[in-house]
């Protein structure tokens, strides 16, 4: 039997079903399916040869990747969605029903929905290919599993397993997946669907899954499960501070399930579901899904195609540096080549790396084989051997004009004529370092944030000479270091560092005025930012902060004047975390440690709380919103997409929001702006709406 998706064929008695969604890179799951999968088990129960079923993907580095999230946004009310959900429940329900064997055979991504539907089949075998992952990633759209998930995987993998997995969106490898019973067996991608066809005729698997004495008692009686609903919840409070209501909502569910049986954890999740994809932080996380996963779809720059890269050369062995290596070494498979003029920065390059990899391996999560051969990509150099044959050479020395306008007229010297230079400067314009060039079209900036193996962030910023192939090929590689580029104008701050710049102002403002450092950074943590300002001050460097402050006010303003109190602080050789000396104390390992108290003095400061919180959070976000607006109105980024997917992964803009400008799309211009007149007649008129706000506040326009 054939659908448009699912095909049936025979062999000896086993039936093999395998999905492929046409003119689709990957399968997902769609509402549409369920009529075709109906009559798929109808062919199937007519058929008595049929003694067992094996599921596989017909795609060739996939099994399914979740359900198809746009589908979501035709849901006009919950009871839609929940009416999404329930179907989604009943179709697996009979699937799960079937009195022959079904085994799901699962190479490459097996997620959200995809995961749902492996729960269901009698039995799973998986590649042990690294490229396979399961998990139930829903809580990272604002979304609960709504097909079963939050019922079946913890009656598989024991509950304190399951909470965690879906509480965090844990993907877990093949061989995790097998530790924990998720799949029956894990063997090589070749005899994959043999091993399933066999585990088909086998019949249905028993499980008789081990468990402790903690685990029994924690998890066999009322009173152990709701020490872990318990301690879930209050760990979960802490971290989403109340702002991400699906954990909370899945903890609900999966108890329900729990202590009323699968049947009512149904309706439950259903229930919740509904409700959720209706949601303003559902939203927005979909919003942001939606940007990044276009983004990856866009090859090309201007309609040019990126050149081919082998091989990259990174000058300078620092922490960027080593960082940037790392990234390409590791995430985008590629030869790298560290050029430093001393030994002592290419080996600390090299011990970062491997430090970096070293507990992977310990955690199984990676062999020692393959991080030898990570390793092995990263090379060093006093000099230019090896650069005859790089594509492509980021620089990232310190922030310096003349040095960096030598390394360009080195790398031109040293290298072949076709290769790009990349500077990674955060507040040098790229212009001014491209002056003298002799190939002005090949070189861009390339801006990463540290540390630049955890933040997912980089700006691509060309000058005005840049070539449009030289902007593909950067935005190539940012992609294949696991980034998420977007390509920002040549002018000061580029975007995250401008938008950040009068944020960070605002609190050192709010300190100067008397507030506490912990009451400010508790009052945007509670907003829902990462860290406060100042923990982000001591972690980017006091001093770094201060050398781009008069840049930006020289080239945009007097509203970028930072106040006196850097200054002192750098008078003082207060740092941050480099020097263990900041707004907090930093033992020698960096590790933060309460308030540095002496700093009160020191700025004369008697410190005491008087603003609400909620003013204290608004008045360093409302001049972010600013800026970012003004940005998006001069260009310097290309959409409010953009400008969300900067903030968001650049400075941890709080995600459930959207980003800065889905955040005023889903308030509304009219209230933002009055917000911030609002906070001029209170604060200041440095908070007065910029003009584009005001026009498009007065049109009665959005940003989306």
């Amino acid at each position: 039997m054939t659908s448009s998706t699912f095909t049936l064929r025979i062999e000896d008695g086993i039936g093999i079903i395998t999905m492929d969604v046409p003119g689709e890179r990957m399968n997902t799951l769609r509402a549409s399916f369920v009529d075709e999968i109906q009559a798929l088990l109808s062919d199937i129960s007519a058929d008595n040869n049929i003694k067992g079923l094996v599921l596989c993907s017909g795609k060739p580095d996939s099994f399914i990747a979740g359900a198809d999230v746009r589908m979501l946004d035709e849901c006009k009310t919950a009871k839609q969605a929940e009416a999404l959900a329930r179907a989604g429940q009943q179709i697996f329900n009979r699937l799960e029903a079937l009195e022959i064997p079904l085994i799901a055979a699962i190479h490459g991504a097996c997620l959200g929905g995809g995961l749902e539907l492996a729960l269901t089949c009698h039995g799973r075998v998986c590649s042990d290919d690294d490229k396979t992952r399961l998990g139930l990633p829903e809580v990272q759209l604002g979304l609960i599993p709504g097909s079963g998930g939050t019922q079946r995987l913890p009656r598989l993998v024991g509950l304190t397993r399951a909470l965690d997995m879906m509480l965090t969106g844990k993907q877990l490898r093949a061989r995790q997946a097998l530790k924990a019973g998720l799949v029956d067996d894990m063997v090589p991608h070749s005899i994959l669907l043999q091993t399933a066809i066999e585990l088909a005729r086998r019949g249905k698997p028993k499980r008789t899954r081990k468990k402790d004495m903690k685990t029994l008692l924690l998890t066999a009686n009322p009173l152990g499960r709701k020490l872990v609903f318990d301690k879930a919840l209050s760990t979960l409070r802490h971290k989403t501070r109340g702002k991400y209501p699906a954990p909370e909502r899945l903890l609900a569910v999966v108890r329900t399930g729990q202590d009323q049986g699968i049947n009512q954890g149904l309706a439950a999740e259903a229930q919740a579901f509904g409700e959720l994809v209706m949601s303003p932080e559902s939203a927005a996380l979909r919003q942001l899904f939606f940007a990044t996963t276009e983004m990856k779809k866009e090859t090309r720059w201007q309609g040019e195609a990126p050149n081919r890269l082998a091989r990259i050369g990174v000058l300078g062995g620092g922490l960027m540096g080593g960082g940037i290596a790392f990234v390409t070494a590791t995430k985008a498979g590629l030869p790298v080549r560290i050029k430093d003029i001393s030994h002592q920065g290419i080996n600390q390059a090299m011990a970062n790396a491997h430090g970096l990899l070293a507990p992977k391996v310990k955690k199984k999560q990676l062999r020692d084989t393959q991080m030898q051969q990570q390793l092995a990509r990263i090379t060093g150099t006093l000099d230019y051997s090896g650069f005859e044959r790089v594509d492509l050479v980021v620089e990232a020395v310190f922030e310096d004009l003349e040095v960096k306008r030598q390394m360009v007229a080195e790398v031109e010297a040293n290298c072949p004529a076709h290769t790009l230079f990349a500077t990674n400067t955060s507040s040098l314009p790229i212009h001014q370092i491209a002056d003298g060039a002799a190939r002005p079209g090949q070189l861009v900036g390339l801006h990463y944030f540290s540390p630049v193996h955890k933040m997912p962030l980089a700006e691509v910023i060309p000058h005005a000479g840049t070539s449009p192939v030289t902007v593909a090929t950067a935005l190539k590689l940012a992609r294949a270091q696991g980034k998420r580029p977007i390509v920002v104008q040549d002018k000061a701050g580029f975007y995250v560092n401008r938008i950040l710049a009068p944020y960070l102002n605002e609190a050192a403002r709010l300190l100067l005025e008397g507030e506490p450092i912990e009451a400010i950074d508790r009052a945007l943590l509670d907003y829902g930012f990462p860290v406060g300002p100042f923990t982000l001050l001591d972690e980017v460097g006091i001093d770094v902060a201060a050398k781009i402050s008069p840049i930006l006010a020289r080239e945009l303003g007097e509203r970028f004047t930072a106040p006196d109190a850097f200054g002192t602080l750098l008078e003082d050789e207060r740092f941050g975390k480099k020097n263990g000396r900041g707004f907090y104390r930093h033992d020698k390992k960096g590790k933060h440690k309460p308030v540095d108290d002496s700093l009160y003095p020191l700025l004369g400061i008697k410190p005491r709380h008087r603003l609400p919180a909620q003013d204290l959070a608004e008045r360093c976000v409302l001049l972010m919103l600013n800026e970012a607006a003004l940005a998006l109105d001069e260009s310097v980024i290309a959409s409010a997409r953009d400008g969300d997917i900067g903030a968001v992964f650049g400075i941890g803009f709080p995600p459930f929001s959207g980003g800065p400008f889905f955040y005023m799309h889903q308030q509304g211009i009219q209230v933002v702006v009055d917000k911030m007149e609002e906070y001029a007649r209170k604060y200041g008129q440095r908070f007065a709406p910029c003009e584009p706000l005001q026009k498009l506040a007065e049109s009665g326009g959005s940003y989306y």
